[in-house]
């Protein structure tokens, strides 16, 4: 690589990769004066300067202009290997002054082999690391984010997808439970965390987590990407059943038929995504005993009686109906009523209830 290649080269990754050129210039000058001292044995003294048009490499050594010493100073001397009084400096010019420098050129003969080497060095370490940059810039914000990605990689413990710029880790305990991931294949994941270090930047995906389903729920109704209609929460068990709480503060919107659409239209493509996993859209109401009650559908004719407000603690009397419905299959129902309200649920039967001496007054 000669003086005008370098150029071309420092110009070029300006323009495609941001690079402020003064930056790759600096960086060469001390990837080349490290050189030099390794393999020159230069002095302390010594300086690369390279310049800015013509990319000519140049090294120096330099003495620094100091006070001349008073005959009665006999605590300070001059260091005749990089200092020069400034009586003697102004025997070369009259214009120096104290603190200016005296440049000597010693570039070494063979020196450019060595600025060769160095050169393509620093430009591949400065290309690398915008990249980095911009791909970090690009990325690094995505945490809780849905992204798509190529599925490239498997191992046994995870899949590796193509996100573009860099690759994400979706650890196969975060797939949803039974779903077959296929290489090659178009995946929507949900970025649970973004890691930036020295080495890099760690990306991990998922498939199973809550926030997936939410992503999904604002990309397929227009409704909620508009804030017209929005979420309370969501309580999950991938591949089984969830639970999303959703209302609006227009009292003309349904904001459950406006997730479900005509005829379940939707909430068609949500089902789909999750490999038909129930999912139950519930009405969020700011009075806890209503919401309670709507989230533990599909059971109805529910009496619910806050216990303590402060701890978020409350009963729930069913009848015999309804109070295996409440509960649900090994308690799935009530388990993710529970944390869709952030309310600890017990469930009692009407007998249980009678027991406890719990008497509800009928709604006129």
């Amino acid at each position: 690589m000669n003086s005008k290649e370098f150029i071309k080269a420092v110009d070029l990754i300006e323009k495609e990769k941001g690079i402020d050129r003064e930056v790759v210039f600096e960086a060469m000058e001390a990837a080349l004066m490290a050189a030099y001292k390794k393999n020159f044995n230069s002095l302390s003294n010594s300086k690369v300067v390279i310049d800015r048009k013509t990319g000519d490499i140049k090294v120096y050594s330099y003495l620094t202009v100091v006070e001349d010493l008073d005959d009665e100073d006999d605590e300070r001397y001059i260091n005749e290997d990089t200092e020069i009084s400034l009586s003697d400096a102004r025997k070369i010019n009259k214009t120096y002054e104290v603190g200016d420098t005296i440049d000597t050129e010693v570039t070494p003969k063979d020196f450019g082999r060595v600025a060769t080497a160095t050169a393509k060095q620093v430009l591949v370490q400065k290309i690398r690391e915008a990249e980095r940059s911009s791909i970090i810039e690009e990325l690094g914000d995505k945490q809780d984010e849905l992204l798509i990605g190529t599925v490239e990689l498997e191992d046994t413990d995870n899949y590796y997808i193509n996100l573009g710029r860099s690759n994400g880790i979706l650890p196969k305990k975060e797939c949803i439970p039974g779903e077959k991931i296929e290489m090659g294949s178009q995946l929507k994941v949900y970025v649970t965390k973004v890691d930036v270090n020295s080495k890099g930047m760690l990306i991990l995906l998922s498939r199973n987590h809550y926030g997936f389903l939410k992503r999904l729920f604002e990309l397929e109704i227009p409704e909620i990407n508009d804030g017209t209609v929005l979420i309370y929460s969501v309580a999950r068990e991938a591949g089984s059943r969830s639970k999303v709480a959703v209302y609006s503060q227009n009292d003309r919107i349904d904001p459950v038929g406006a997730c479900i659409g005509e005829k379940g239209s939707r909430i068609a493509n949500i089902l789909k995504e999750l490999h038909h996993e129930k999912i139950d859209i519930i009405k969020y109401d700011s009075q806890p005993e209503k919401f309670i009650e709507n989230a533990l559908a599909p059971a109805k004719n529910l009496k619910v009686l806050i216990m303590d407000p402060k701890k978020n603690q409350a009963m729930v009397v069913a009848d015999e109906e309804n109070f295996t419905l409440a509960i649900g299959k090994k308690g799935q129902n009530a388990k993710l009523a529970s944390k869709l309200t952030r309310y600890k649920i017990d469930i009692k039967s009407l007998e249980d209830a009678q027991e406890l001496g719990i008497v509800f007054r009928e709604e006129e």
